[in-house]
């Protein structure tokens, strides 16, 4: 284990806080995952972990210095960090004291075992990272297969996603593709693509979806286009009985995936 850094200016130091930015992320190949649950989740789902950065004065409980010091029992490479510098690359107003550097998983539909994939969320073009991670955490608590993000939108690395999946990122696969790849692939593994949309006329509850799914949500903004609607095999809505006319994407997924699988 190397010496602790004091300095605001180390090189290390700069290039982590660097992964803040989405084109640095993507440059890189590299994202960040901070906190002692998502820490130790990444690290047991196996993915590849370069660095892993930690302040002793705030990482006080035998879980996180136990981690630390498995981790360096493994080689995998440990740094020391002053509380000053830790707290200028953390997000959090209260780091916890651990983050680690970890290696992107960009998964490409080819990279799919097709048969495994049972029920599936699809989001065109989504734009909160929150909203995201919220769902991939939901889609863990059913056992949902597969996410994929459609046509760009939130970055699958960003630090709030990968915060608010609380580990689900490390689990689930997760692909990017644009709207077009993702149907054609759907339609060559019979996967049925059910559309959620406020104008169609069937709800939810009077729906029974088959044994194998896709559930499609268009953008926060403007939800499912009409050529978007013309590929699924099914359109359901959500009834909205107050003022406003849509729900929140996260609560809107996770009602329908606890209705159909929880």
């Amino acid at each position: 284990m190397s010496n602790t850094i004091t300095s605001l200016s180390n090189p290390l130091i700069k290039q982590v806080r660097k992964l803040r930015q989405r084109k640095e992320r993507a440059e890189s190949g590299l994202f960040l995952v901070e906190g002692i649950h998502h820490v130790g989740a990444v690290i047991e789902a196996g993915w590849p972990v370069q660095i892993v950065l930690y302040d002793p004065e705030r990482l006080v409980s035998d879980f996180g210095r136990d981690l630390v010091n498995r981790l360096e029992q493994r080689q995998i490479r440990i740094q020391a960090l002053s509380t000053k510098v830790m707290e200028s690359i953390a997000e959090k107003d209260h780091p916890s004291g651990l983050l680690a550097v970890v290696a992107q998983r960009r998964l490409s539909l080819a990279d799919l075992v097709p048969h495994q994939i049972r029920y599936a969320v699809a989001l065109v073009a989504p734009q909160d990272p929150g909203n995201v991670g919220a769902i991939l955490r939901t889609m863990d608590a059913v056992g949902a297969s597969a996410l994929f993000l459609l046509n760009g939108g939130v970055d699958p690395y960003h630090p709030s996603l990968v915060r608010a999946s609380m580990g689900a990122l490390f689990w689930i696969p997760t692909v990017s593709a644009s709207f077009e790849e993702f149907v054609a692939w759907a339609r060559r593994h019979q996967l049925s693509l059910i559309g959620a949309s406020p104008h169609a006329p069937l709800s939810y509850r009077a729906y029974r979806p088959p044994k194998r799914w896709g559930l499609l949500f268009g953008s926060e903004q403007k939800g499912l286009s009409p050529d978007q609607v013309e590929a699924c095999d099914q359109t359901i809505s959500l009834p909205m009985r107050g003022r406003l006319d849509s729900l929140n994407l996260a609560v809107a997924v996770g009602v329908l995936l606890y209705t159909w699988l929880g």
